[in-house]
């Protein structure tokens, strides 16, 4: 099992999506391949949770919250597969 900071990939990818961990180069930095991969798959796997979830259409708090979720999972999917086609990992963004 991968982990991250302590935590599982899944675990890190809730926080990404509620906002408590921003992606950027610098988080990336010390992840191999193998954790980016790792990494992307639960994004991926979130983001369709997410979107498979029942669309609240009354509550325009909860669509905001919903939304805002998907922008922070795809916002962390482009910063990921950028880091690695700099870093010439072609492998991870597969």
């Amino acid at each position: 099992m991968i982990s991250l900071r302590g935590k599982s990939l899944t675990a890190v990818c809730k926080d990404i999506a509620d906002g408590y961990v921003a992606v950027n180069p610098i988080f990336l930095k010390p992840l191999d391949v193998e954790t980016l991969k790792g990494l992307i798959q639960e994004i991926m796997k979130l983001q369709t949770a997410v979107r498979g979830e029942k669309f609240p259409y009354n509550d325009l708090t909860f669509i905001r919250y919903r939304n805002m979720k998907l922008q922070r999972l795809h916002n962390a999917l482009m910063v990921i597969k950028n880091f690695a086609k700099e870093r010439g990992l072609k492998q991870a963004i597969i």
